[in-house]
């Protein structure tokens, strides 16, 4: 249990960056992580107050505020028409829709945990984010980066023409998953998402045109097999490096085989 000192609810983005220089501080997004912890916090900043628990859409993107819940995002018709449903895919099993109410978008994506499911879904569309001090810049170059001090102030989802699909493999239901994917194409181009590896997501690109033209299942599997050489796997109590490489292909050939239009 955390032992909090001092709760803010922070009125602008700059107290809320101000504070959260301090290194002890905490912002607080769901709470749903931190609470589990142990631990003095001297200042617990709250972005309640900031209006950024809102999801807007213009003929663009969609900007997505870091308040906004999982469960928002599940229930938005629009963004999830736009998105072939595979963010309302990736969280339906994050454990159930009480927790859901609670996760942000904001503490899901700044955490860049290895097990979210949520952070392969948002690499697998032409995904931004927007930081206080350090600008807007894409979700993929975010999750290489080291944690910092700055704010998460928005995700930003541009509206490129594609085709989405999402993929897990999990014990059984609302567990942590075993393996992610997630597959897209936007003019023309296709990359899979691999999470839970059990390392963050990371992303390849198909650098060699295997799913140039008409998706075939020959091409699907020369891609899955790609995708399984780049992707580095590792080993903990839900699966072995090996048997998540296995998964790797699995997943990613039925992954592309949606993106055709066929059903795996």
């Amino acid at each position: 249990m955390i032992n909090i000192q001092k709760y803010v609810r922070a009125q602008s983005l700059e107290e809320a960056y101000t504070l959260n220089q301090k290194k002890k501080n905490r912002i607080l997004a769901g709470m749903l992580w931190t609470r589990m912890e142990s631990g003095n916090v001297p200042v617990a900043i709250d972005l309640c107050d900031l209006g950024l628990d809102k999801i807007e859409e213009n003929e663009e993107e969609f900007s997505i505020g870091a308040m906004v819940t999982l469960r928002q995002l599940q229930m938005h018709e629009s963004f999830e028409n736009y998105c072939d449903g595979i963010v309302a895919k990736a969280v339906k099993d994050i454990i159930g829709v009480q927790f859901r109410n609670l996760a942000t978008v904001g503490g899901s994506i700044w955490g860049r945990f290895g097990f979210s499911d949520v952070l392969t879904a948002f690499m697998a569309l032409d995904t931004y984010v927007e930081l206080y001090k350090g600008g807007v810049i894409p979700l993929e170059q975010f999750a290489r980066m080291q944690y910092d001090r700055d704010l998460l102030v928005r995700v930003i989802v541009k509206k490129k023409p594609g085709v989405f699909s999402y993929q897990a493999m999990r014990v059984q239901k609302t567990d942590f998953p075993i393996l992610t994917c997630g597959v897209s194409r936007m003019d023309g181009v296709c990359k899979a998402v691999i999470g839970a590896r059990p390392g963050k997501a990371v992303c390849i690109h198909d650098d060699r045109h295997l799913l140039d033209g008409e998706v075939t299942e020959k091409k699907a599997e020369a891609f899955a097999e790609y995708v399984a050489e780049q992707v580095t796997t590792g080993s903990n109590m839900r699966g072995s490096a090996e048997y998540r490489t296995h998964l790797v292909k699995i997943l990613t050939g039925r992954g592309v085989m949606e993106l055709g239009g066929v059903r795996a």
